[in-house]
């Protein structure tokens, strides 16, 4: 069984895919950029106001399918600058449990979409 997962609240996808899968026991997201959903403009800032657009993006994806941030098992983030690394982190721990956080992976990329300061993608059990 695979459900797309669709929000209005997020971005809209910019390329042929969906913003989330419902897999039926697990969800998975597209990676999130920081756009704002209601102009499917990249918002203006720093990391951390990009990592929280990020992150609010990926919160609303989830509440779509029925799911919180306390459903997310695995993420991956992806910086346009590794040196980012603390300030994104910084904001990243404010949307999780904490001593519950999920497995991660954080990868410095050459580009991102619309240049994008960091992307992130998740995986979510039910």
């Amino acid at each position: 069984m695979k459900t797309v997962i669709s929000t209005a609240a997020a971005p809209a996808a910019i390329g042929p895919y969906s913003q989330a899968i419902d897999c039926g026991t697990f969800v998975v997201t597209s990676g999130q950029v920081p756009f704002d959903p209601a102009t499917g403009v990249l918002v203006e800032g720093d990391i951390t106001v990009q990592t929280r657009q990020v992150l609010n993006n990926i919160k609303a994806v989830l509440a779509a399918a029925g799911l919180t941030m306390d459903n997310v098992v695995k993420t991956t983030v992806f910086l346009q600058n590794m040196g980012d690394f603390a300030a994104m982190n910084a904001v990243y721990a404010e949307f999780f449990t904490e001593g519950q956080y999920p497995a991660r992976s954080a990868v410095e990329v050459a580009a991102l979409p619309k240049g994008a300061l960091v992307e992130i993608e998740t995986i979510c059990v039910k």
